[in-house]
């Protein structure tokens, strides 16, 4: 089969897209609102682009039910800070529930189970169950596309990794354990990636 993505919709070339690009690194986006509670939301075009500066790349669309800017987009802009999670499998359910469109400034904590710790040396907590979270400062934002999506830019200023998952090599290197990381990664539809399997979360209506 070979798709001529001109002559498909933009919704039918997104899924075509979300399928073929597969696996995708997920970015679980803490972000603060204006009432200084947080949003938290999953995007799984993201990746990053440079060491030197260490930068990384959200791609950011509209709300769906009124075309508004999203609020991790709004807020990142507006107080210029932000954490990346990396989500592993226990965390599926509750990422997914955070991709549920809310009310503006409504925090997604509120559903779900989740627990805050502070982030050392940064103004933004990070989640305590990740095993990897990168403190972001806001580097530039630049509109893309007809809708347009919003690409993001953020300086990585600190990294967390989880105790257990860093070892060292035989020559004293800092390395880390990808297995007992266990990202998720996001496929077509309702399904991610795990390491040794594929797993199914739906997303709420």
């Amino acid at each position: 089969m070979q798709i001529d993505l001109d002559s498909l919709p933009p919704l039918e070339a997104y899924h075509v897209l979300t399928q073929t690009i597969i696996p995708r690194p997920v970015a679980w986006v803490l972000s603060q609102n204006p009432a200084g509670d947080y949003n938290l939301a999953p995007f799984s075009f993201f990746t990053p682009i440079t060491s030197n500066p260490p930068l990384l790349m959200l791609s950011i669309g509209k709300k769906p039910t009124d075309g508004a800017p999203k609020d991790t987009r709004v807020n990142i802009e507006q107080r210029q800070w932000f954490v990346v999670h990396i989500a592993h499998r226990e965390l599926a359910v509750p990422m997914t529930e955070t991709a549920r469109t809310l009310p503006l400034g409504e925090s997604e904590l509120a559903r779900v189970d989740l627990e805050l710790v502070p982030f050392d040396g940064f103004p933004l907590p990070r989640l305590k169950d990740c095993r990897v979270a990168l403190a972001c400062e806001l580097y530039d934002i630049q509109e893309i596309g007809a809708v347009p999506q919003s690409l993001v830019f953020g300086r990585i200023r600190q990294v967390f990794v989880a105790d257990p998952a860093v070892t060292e090599d035989d020559k004293g290197r800092v390395r880390f354990d990808a297995a007992r990381l266990d990202p998720l990664s996001r496929l077509g539809g309702s399904e991610y990636a795990t390491f040794g399997g594929v797993i199914k979360v739906p997303r709420p209506a």
